[in-house]
């Protein structure tokens, strides 16, 4: 199956008194989001300023399905570190947020080349069943005492993009 053409949209976050987070991307989208922890599940609900919305769910092993409330298809990420979330459609989102000065401009300078062609595309698509088996993998290590970051507690009491963790969905 052909690769999907890649590229990249770098985002800023600003948490607002709400405690909701404002995402701007590079290429003018925004979206509102707020964490909904309903069920134990790990889901953040966004909508954007077209008028779409929908829920991004961390699934387990740094896979994230983002879900269209409009019925589209939905598509997956795969969480690489350092902010950056590749898609299963080609774009790559890269956190921009905790990144300033000189480290940002080097580990911009990084994601736009060869860690780039390195990056492991997502799964097109998962099975109702596959989808399931990854929540279970994910909800078995953070009882087990998981590593926190794929597998633990997102943080989003604090919302906190200052280190590699997920808790920010792409």
């Amino acid at each position: 199956m052909p690769q999907p053409q890649r590229r990249e949209i770098t985002y800023t976050d600003e948490l607002l008194a709400d405690r909701t987070v404002h995402r701007r991307y590079s290429d003018g989208g925004q979206e509102w989001r707020s964490a909904d922890g309903g069920g134990g599940r790990r889901i953040v609900r966004w909508r954007d300023e077209r008028g779409g919305s929908g829920t991004d769910e961390l699934l387990g092993r740094r896979i994230v399905k983002r879900v269209y409330a409009n019925g589209r298809p939905p598509i997956y990420g795969r969480e690489a570190g350092y902010g950056r979330t590749l898609w299963s459609d080609g774009v790559l989102t890269v956190n921009r947020t905790s990144f300033g000065g000189r480290l940002g401009t080097v580990l911009g300078a990084v994601t736009a080349g060869a860690v780039v062609g390195g990056l492991t595309m997502p799964p097109a698509f998962l099975s109702p069943e596959e989808e399931e088996e990854l929540r279970r993998q994910a909800e078995a290590s953070a009882s087990g005492g998981g590593d926190g970051g794929a597998t633990g507690d997102p943080g989003y009491g604090d919302w906190d993009d200052s280190s590699d963790t997920d808790d920010d969905f792409g």
